[in-house]
């Protein structure tokens, strides 16, 4: 397994290289106006100086958190608990933390999420127990600030403060997708060089990632101002969210994918690592290979929505579930007892990830169009619930039983639901096939982004 996750690493590489040249080419050039404004250069540049350190420390716990508790010789049970309790912090803090932002200040909010996340990382330092629970649900609470933080504060300064055109956004955030891959891409290979190829073991990501946070921090505290949302209270945002939900069965589909869709992408977060490390192969590299898979596919939307191909949102969120189906069902023929194929499920985890890179931008896509601006903070807060839910259950339900059967079994019901997911796309094309509203226009494509 060693010498194949570096091929498929090389190769993964080449291919979103290609991909990004033909996208670039295929569309004509949206931020064209924008880079020839020098101001508006400098604005990004600012930006991106402060975000993207955040999000290399982010992607940095990511080769090496299962191996972590493994290394501590925490059982497989226990380490689920940890990952639940994670789970649960997402749900509350995914309720609280636009409100949170909006009320506190999104210069405080970024500021609060480098001490989160770096308090999160120096708990992986302990071997305590509860301290790294700790830990785990901070970074929870982390993770939700970082994404909510960071563009909410750019939105406000770039509309508000500098009074760009709204139409220069896409162009910002198009180009942190990118380059967000590509930092997840470089954090692995990171990872890997610090705890494999210097021999210092699974917990000096975490400590490497902590400078980072700390340069991010004093870029923020240096150079942005403070801005406030609109600040609504929790129980009206969550009950127009709700009502949302309720009085229009196609965000209630929309919703019902999501939840199903990303609670398999989340115990499939949890099983790659048990999956492979037994095989010798390199986790560093394994998740590097992951990020760019989910690059290339990303990619592949960008190219698919262009002139030239012209292919609808609704398409590709439909083909990006049939791919997750097929690769679970393969996943369930490789992991069981005595009959492990890790070569097999390397290549079916790596279809998962590039199946998110379209699933992604798709689900981003129908969103905007299908929930209306006010209410989307609400109605996400209803969709992240049965979303942590689903998975929390289904890893505590995983280690009810023997570990290797139990993967296996774990699998199967997540192609169950993902087959439920599919079932939920059909329902949603057969009502919205006819609506020109979620389709992207000739003369338009709409940029890649991940939002998980």
């Amino acid at each position: 397994m060693l010498l194949t996750a570096y091929l498929f690493l090389l190769g993964l590489l080449a291919l979103w290289a290609v991909l990004e040249f033909s996208a670039c080419h295929s569309k004509p050039s949206a931020g064209s106006s924008a880079l020839g404004n020098p101001a508006f250069r400098q604005f990004q540049h600012d930006f991106y100086r402060a975000y993207f350190p955040a999000l290399a420390a982010d992607w940095l716990q990511g080769p090496y958190l299962y191996k972590l508790y493994q290394h501590y010789n925490f059982l497989e049970g226990q380490i689920a608990i940890i990952y639940v309790c994670g789970f649960g912090a997402s749900v509350l803090s995914g309720l609280v933390s636009v409100p949170l932002t909006n009320r506190l200040g999104r210069r405080k909010s970024c500021i609060l999420f480098c001490f989160l996340l770096a308090a999160c990382y120096l708990c992986k330092l302990s071997q305590d127990y509860f301290v790294l629970l700790t830990g785990r649900v901070l970074g929870g609470f982390s993770s939700s600030l970082l994404f909510s933080s960071f563009e909410a504060w750019y939105t406000h300064e770039h509309t508000e403060h500098h009074d760009f055109p709204a139409e220069w956004l896409p162009h910002t955030f198009s180009r942190a997708a990118v380059w967000n891959g590509g930092i997840a891409v470089v954090a692995g290979v990171t990872a890997n060089a610090f705890a494999e190829w210097l021999g210092l073991g699974p917990a000096s990501p975490s400590v490497l990632a902590v400078p980072l946070l700390a340069l991010s921090l004093a870029l923020v505290i240096r150079e942005w101002d403070e801005n406030h949302g609109h600040s609504s209270s929790f129980s009206r945002v969550c009950g127009d969210g709700l009502r949302c939900l309720l009085r229009d069965r196609r965000v209630l589909l929309l919703g019902a994918i999501q939840a199903l869709f990303e609670s398999v992408v989340y115990i499939f977060i949890f099983l790659w690592t048990p999956v492979l490390d037994p095989h010798n192969t390199p986790l560093g590299i394994a998740f590097s290979s992951f990020m760019a898979a989910s690059a290339v596919g990303s990619s592949l939307y960008r190219l698919a929505t262009s002139k030239k191909y012209h292919l609808q949102p609704m398409h590709i969120l439909c083909l990006s579930v049939l791919m997750v189906f097929f690769s679970l069902f393969m996943l369930t023929f490789s992991t069981g007892p005595g009959q492990e194929r890790p070569t097999e499920s390397f290549l079916a985890f790596l279809l998962i990830e590039l199946a998110c890179g379209l699933y992604f931008p798709a689900m981003g896509f129908l969103r905007r169009r299908l929930i209306p601006e006010k209410e989307q903070a609400g109605v996400l807060n209803w969709f992240r619930v049965p979303l942590n839910l689903l998975a929390g259950l289904g890893l505590l339900v995983l280690h009810d039983s023997d570990y290797q059967s139990g993967t296996r079994n774990m699998f199967s019901l997540c192609a169950v639901t993902m087959l439920l997911a599919l079932l939920s796309v059909v329902s949603l094309f057969s009502m919205v096939r006819n609506d020109p509203d979620l389709r992207i226009p000739s003369t338009e494509t709409e940029p890649s982004g991940s939002e998980l």
